[in-house]
């Protein structure tokens, strides 16, 4: 046997050999019927369930998984079947780190590492990863010779955008050398032990499960979709093992090539594992090999400014400067200029003092964000396009954090990044480029302003901002699916659900809550051959179902015939698809002649006996589900939410976070369509009911109109 194949032999046996022990002193220890259960997740232990079909629920489960596992491990010449071992040590790893949430509810708890990614937040990255803010996934393991050289690397994937997990040694490394990290940085700890690599591992398989409608024991499948749609690879810093290298081994038979730090000479593999020495080449090697783009965004700042700092906290202590509407009059408006003459390109103003040096307290200033624009192909509708896009570009700079939008909304600068020489022109910089990077097509020049005067900003507030926001208030309350005459294809998330196509209405935004009918709209007219295309409102076959001839063409065609019917406003008949980053999901109660719907924040039980991640198990990957659908948290107070079936009337159910941040909304819709006040005082959560029965004696008590309604199937 070759030195690479003996090595990845020898690792393989070396787990097997040590999951069989571990399963064998486990189930002496609890008893076959001790509950094996991963955090967060529907889909068992996952990837045994994407490659075998088998459900593990218990430890008297694992005994044949381990036979699985030994029957991998031929120990052959061949290469395609040192991969298999390669899996098999996979396999392994999972039961090993299964065994240690066996052992504790958070094996983790007492260090850097989070152990198990939980399902929610592998559908929360779904749309970074299809819009390419989060360009790849690189997993670094090992321990680096100089600390340096590896949080280089991890600094410049950070930079990159992608989003990187550490394994190992690496992890003490890279916070030594000041790396920030943490979900929010993209740069995620999973465990010093090498079977923590299997936790990477498990976001590809749950990938294939929840966005590629894989079905489980499709091992072919699932290693093509690995390979073809998750754009991951490895990097390994220091010297290797043989247990280092058949977990390789089994990164690269997922289709995630592995750069290594030494000299592998003979051994290596073209495109599946490389040597390189120079760690100023690991990056764009890895990159290359992965065939990732990255766009380098053309802003030059003090600081970093990378997609993988938009969810960086900024706590008080750590602030600097502080632009918010709690403290002072604040506004962000876009205006379109219809004269060319009007707008000086490139011109960056700042009418008022800029951030003052050497303060001892928190520097609070008022703020005015005034953007004018020209362009041939501008409209109207584009402003708040363009405007909401704020919140995302400010949060890409290092040491910034931006929430809120129009008049209320807050920006915080920590110390650290102040100190570094960010000033306001910065902020306006970024604005220019971005806005003529992003909407070059419509967008021919452009000019910034920034108010810090108060009186200024009162007085622009009053007379331009306000008034402005109101005409478009009016605007969108006026847009109705009956209004327009085209709806619009979103099919953002077909790099990872190839079956999905969202339709989007004035009423019916994207199921991400990211794409609105006018941001569809805004995406065709930027780029006619991108995600977004027209649908002409033709061939209404069924106005209660809304459905199309057009719409129903569209979808076959952007799906490639996977799906050929589709309503708008029915949960029964012919619903939408789903990819599977879905905010929410809607899903049929009974006994209550109703529906439960459920954020992905919410972890647990719901009336109808099953959680979020086993509701959303069911719908995903393009499949059509009827009584459960996919949709964004904005569509549910909306009056075509499955109005096919009765609308809002039928929710009987929600967490209380999501029933009380829609309430304003829902109470209107109710109002307006059940003549009915306080309509979400008679839907149920987790406070008052997660049982059926229990439920239903409380919607009988308020008299729910889902009782009263003809049944729902």
């Amino acid at each position: 046997m070759s030195v690479l194949t003996d090595l990845i032999y020898g690792g393989s046996n070396a787990v097997a050999g040590l999951t069989e022990g571990a399963v064998n002193d486990a189930i002496k220890k609890y008893g076959e019927d001790k509950p094996v259960v991963l955090p967060g997740t529907a889909y068992f232990l996952p990837t045994i369930y994407a490659a075998t079909g088998v459900k593990v629920e218990k430890l008297g489960d694992l005994p044949a998984c381990v036979g699985v596992l030994k029957s991998l491990i031929t120990n052959q010449e061949d290469l395609g079947q040192a991969l298999n071992a390669g899996l098999a040590t996979a396999v392994g790893a999972e039961i090993l780190e299964a065994l240690k949430y066996v052992e504790s509810e958070n094996p983790y708890e007492n260090e850097a590492g989070i152990g198990f990614v939980p399902d929610p937040i592998i559908r929360s990255l779904g749309v970074p990863l299809v819009t390419g803010d989060i360009p790849g996934v690189a997993v670094v393991l090992g321990e680096a010779a100089d600390p340096a050289d590896v949080a280089a690397v991890v600094r410049d994937y950070q930079d990159k955008g992608l989003l990187t997990f550490l394994v190992g040694n690496v992890i003490d490394q890279v916070i030594a050398q000041g790396v920030k990290i943490g979900l929010e940085y993209r740069v995620v700890p999973l465990g010093h032990d090498v079977t923590a690599v299997i936790h990477v591992v498990t976001v590809a398989v749950r990938a294939a499960l929840i966005f590629g409608a894989l079905n489980p024991g499709d091992l072919g499948g699932l290693l093509k979709y690995t390979k073809d749609r998750v754009p991951a690879f490895v990097n390994t810093f220091g010297p290797i093992d043989n247990v280092v290298v058949s977990a390789g081994a089994g990164a690269i038979a997922l289709g995630f090539p592995v750069v290594v730090d030494i000299d592998l000479g003979e051994n290596q593999v073209p495109g599946a594992l490389v040597s390189v020495l120079d760690h100023t080449e690991t990056v764009k090697t890895s990159l290359e090999l992965r065939n990732i783009k990255v766009k380098a965004k053309a802003v030059k700042l003090p600081v970093s400014f990378a997609s993988a700092f938009e969810g960086e906290i900024i706590r008080k202590a750590a602030t600097y400067a502080e632009f918010d509407s709690d403290h002072n009059p604040t506004f962000e408006l876009v205006t379109m200029c219809e004269d060319p003459n009007d707008v000086e390109d490139h011109k960056i103003t700042i009418d008022g003092p800029d951030i003052p040096e050497d303060a001892t307290d928190i520097v609070r200033l008022p703020l005015a964000t005034t953007v004018k624009v020209y362009g041939a192909k501008m409209q109207k509708d584009f402003e708040s396009v363009i405007e909401r896009r704020f919140h995302q570009w400010f949060n890409y700079i290092e040491g910034v954090m931006h929430t809120g939008q129009r008049n209320l909304f807050r920006i915080r600068i920590s110390k650290d990044t102040y100190n570094a020489g960010l000033r306001l022109k910065d902020f306006a910089e970024v604005l220019y480029s971005m806005i003529m990077d992003e909407f070059d097509s419509v967008v021919d020049k452009c000019e910034v302003t920034l108010i810090t005067d108060i009186d200024k900003v009162n007085k622009l507030m009053e007379e331009e901002a306000m008034p402005r926001y109101r005409f478009r208030d009016d605007r969108l309350a006026s847009l109705s699916d009956e209004s327009v005459d085209e709806f619009y294809t979103c099919i953002l998330c077909q790099s990872f659900a190839p079956a999905h196509c969202c339709v989007v209405t004035p009423e019916r935004l994207g199921l991400c809550g990211a794409v609105s009918w006018l941001d569809a709209k805004a995406t065709y007219d930027l780029d006619p051959t991108g995600p977004s295309r027209p649908i002409p409102k033709k061939g209404l076959i069924d106005e209660r179902l809304g459905k199309y001839e057009a719409v129903n063409e569209a979808v076959a065609d952007a799906t490639h015939g996977a799906v050929e019917n589709v309503t708008l406003y029915s949960l029964i008949e012919d619903p939408m698809t789903s990819c599977g980053c879905f905010e929410c999901i809607c899903g049929i109660e009974p006994l209550s002649n109703g529906v439960v719907v459920v954020n992905r924040e919410y972890s647990g039980m719901t009336p109808t006996g099953m959680t979020f991640g086993e509701l959303a198990s069911m719908t995903g990957g393009g499949v059509q589900t009827p009584g459960f659908m996919g949709h964004g948290r904005h569509f549910i107070a909306s009056k075509k939410f499955i109005s096919a079936e009765g609308g809002i009337a039928r929710i009987v159910w929600m967490p209380k976070e999501l029933k009380d941040d829609l309430r304003t909304r829902l109470n209107k819709t109710a109002k307006e369509v059940l003549g009915i006040d306080d309509f979400v005082d008679m839907i149920g959560d987790e406070t008052i009911a997660t049982d059926p029965e229990a439920l239903l004696a409380f919607l009988t008590e308020k008299g729910h109109p889902a009782l009263g309604m003809d049944p729902i199937m």
